[in-house]
């Protein structure tokens, strides 16, 4: 049996997601790349299982997609 679905807003045609942990909490968070708004969301995990409301950094025109690494080694 699965739970009820739960749906998060992202900006104008989200394109591309990747989930991984950004903020160092051993939580997946989630990245997603809005290609109609011209920005990147993050929206992270609070720890049971809900991603709270998704901060926007702007990118140049029309992200397509995410590609996740550690630039500075800080895991």
């Amino acid at each position: 049996m699965f739970l009820t679905q739960t749906t998060y807003a992202t900006g104008s045609y989200p394109r591309s997601v990747a989930v991984v942990d950004v903020n160092s909490d051993n939580k997946p968070d989630i990245i997603v790349a809005n290609e109609g708004s011209n920005t990147v969301g993050v929206l992270l995990n609070n720890g049971n299982g809900i991603f709270l409301t998704q901060t926007t950094y702007a990118t140049g025109a029309n992200p397509y997609s995410v590609a996740v690494v550690d630039v500075n080694s800080d895991n």
